[in-house]
């Protein structure tokens, strides 16, 4: 199972030194990817843990890639409603391209109805909006020439397809995964809030005739508790997760050092 890390790129520690000295750290001590959220407009009312500051996600990925050289990038995830579809899938054609094909796309179909308000969109249609898009990266990562509103256009760069992971819960993700994407990205707190959506996913793919996709775990484990830690991790393998990612909590540099030791000590034999 692969072991993935998450970092802040909101608040007070999305500040650049931060954020790259911890990119540069997760990838010395050998995790395997890095991951970040998204949010466009968080009101006023509902700050608190940010204070409103959100980096946007792909702008910072990329900036993460050229200070980084191996460990993939990961969108955790992507609200792929509150964006134009066509300049979008540039961005993530482009960034995958310059990164080496580091880069992991976690999408989703958005919750926040005032980030909804602020962008226009209705909130009701995010499902179809993010169908479409999905199926619009397909066809553009498959093709060097692509159609859009009546007109043929050249897709360039084409770079390998990152591989695209639905999040959100059954039954909408899960058939939306199984269609779509490659795969499935949960966010859980226990083991026991996986087991019936693996189940599930797994169903949904073997009447498409087709292979489950991966399954990443995004979730948090007790790093003081080492052995309630590695129980977890086990728990999770079992039930058939490919990446857990961790969620560090931190409110600076040493702290995240701090976290990612711990979790090193669990992981190692």
């Amino acid at each position: 199972m692969d072991i993935g890390v998450t970092i802040r790129n909101m608040g007070a520690e999305s500040t650049a030194d931060i954020i790259v000295t911890c990119a540069q750290a997760a990838e010395a001590q050998g995790m395997e990817s890095l991951w970040i959220t998204d949010h466009i407009a968080i009101p006023p009312d509902d700050a608190e843990g940010s204070g409103g500051r959100y980096l946007d996600t792909l702008t910072t990925l990329a900036w993460l890639g050229g200070a980084t050289g191996k460990i993939k990038l990961g969108s955790g995830v992507l609200i792929l409603p509150y964006r134009p579809m066509l300049p979008t899938v540039k961005q993530i054609a482009t960034l995958q391209e310059l990164t080496k094909n580091r880069l992991i796309l976690g999408i989703g179909t958005g919750w926040m109805d005032p980030e909804f308000k602020a962008l226009g969109v209705d909130r009701h249609r995010r499902g179809r909006i993010t169908d479409n898009t999905l199926q619009f990266i397909n066809e553009c990562f498959s093709n060097d020439e692509v159609s859009l509103n009546g007109q043929t256009f050249l897709f360039q760069p084409r770079p390998d397809k990152p591989p695209v992971l639905v999040g959100g819960r059954a039954p909408h993700a899960l058939h939306r995964a199984a269609h779509f994407a490659d795969g499935w990205i949960p966010m859980v707190s226990h083991p026991d809030q996986l087991a019936a959506g693996i189940r599930e996913y797994q169903r949904i793919t073997d009447d498409l005739g087709k292979p489950r996709g991966n399954v990443t775990v995004m979730t948090s484990l007790p790093l003081d508790q080492p052995e309630k830690a590695k129980q977890r991790l086990n728990q999770y393998q079992t039930l058939g997760a490919d990446r857990l990612i961790c969620a560090l909590r931190y409110n600076d540099v040493d702290a995240y050092l701090g976290q990612l030791e711990k979790l090193n000590g669990i992981l190692r034999p």
